[in-house]
């Protein structure tokens, strides 16, 4: 990847422009946001994208809230580079991105009341393969420009675990999305953006610094009709596994209902990802409490 001077200008003088077109225009072209066999059917809208200070305390917090495994975005890019945390620049950011779901591929979910569609499983597997190869392309990106840079889910270091809870990870691309501010949590675990929450997420760390997006959600609860006011309980009653309900989400539960090793077997792919709860709800495709002041969060 050879960079004009032109370029290198670009991302120097509008950094946070030039990452977002380049993420976008990925997005746009690469053939692996394509379906399997339908070559004009692509698996994700245009993306959000927004950026975060990797200094903010909220990811110190992360280590109390999700396990104190889960990597601060300064030790993840100090893993990766070799060097101390201490030895890094002093400012650094991380880029934070949500891929929305195309609407073809939702409306074949809504319709399933046990089971993903043939286009969500593919979204599942391929969409996340496409995801990977964002998350490449950016930190390849950047190394070339001259910056570090670093996607924590693509290195040897990143880790999933299971305690009485379920699985866990760390490195959460939901968390690392809501400190950018790209939305908040739901009663389902999902995570509602504007354009809701069918999507995936991706990120990467760089010592490009990049100006800081503002979390303007009043909590980590607020784009959820449940901890709002209570009138949206779509999700519970969408859960196939009977995962959902007012307490939360269990991911026991919700993990165990999505092995069917038939329906593996006849979408061909490696997982399926259920999603039936991010469908025919409210919030599939928009933030439904945009309007309305929510209280304290119940947990997060």
């Amino acid at each position: 990847m050879i960079f004009s001077p032109k370029a290198r200008e670009r991302f120097q003088k509008k950094p946070a422009q030039a990452i977002e077109e380049e993420i976008k225009a990925f997005t746009r072209t690469s053939p692996l946001n394509r379906m399997p066999g339908m070559e004009n059917q692509v698996i994700f809208d245009k993306p959000l994208v927004q950026f975060a200070d990797v200094d903010d305390p909220i990811f110190t917090e992360y280590k109390t809230i999700i396990a104190p495994s889960h990597l601060t975005p300064r030790e993840a890019l100090a893993k990766a580079s070799g060097k101390s945390a201490e030895g890094l620049p002093a400012r650094l950011s991380i880029i934070s991105w949500i891929l929305p779901i195309t609407e073809k591929t939702r409306l074949s979910n809504r319709r399933q009341t046990k089971s993903p569609s043939r286009l969500w499983s593919y979204t599942r597997w391929y969409g996340e393969k496409f995801n990977e190869a964002l998350r490449q392309h950016m930190v390849q990106v950047l190394t070339q420009l001259g910056y570090l840079a670093v996607a924590p889910m693509m290195q040897p270091y990143f880790k999933e675990f299971t305690n009485e809870k379920g699985k866990y990870s760390n490195w959460s691309e939901r968390h690392i999305a809501y400190a950018a501010g790209l939305g908040t949590f739901s009663l389902s675990d999902g995570f509602i953006t504007e354009r809701g929450i069918a999507h995936r997420c991706g990120s990467v760390v760089t010592d490009l610094i990049l100006p800081v997006s503002p979390r303007v959600a009043k909590d980590p609860y607020s784009n959820c009709p449940f901890y709002v006011d209570g009138s949206c309980k779509a999700c519970i009653t969408r859960c196939p596994a009977g995962a959902i309900s007012e307490s939360g989400h269990d991911k026991i539960k919700c993990f165990e209902h999505m092995q069917e090793p038939e329906l593996l077997k006849e979408y061909q792919v490696g997982k399926l990802g259920c999603g039936l709860c991010q469908t025919k709800v409210p919030c599939e495709y928009r933030n439904p409490t945009r309007k309305v002041s929510p209280p304290t969060p119940h947990h997060l």
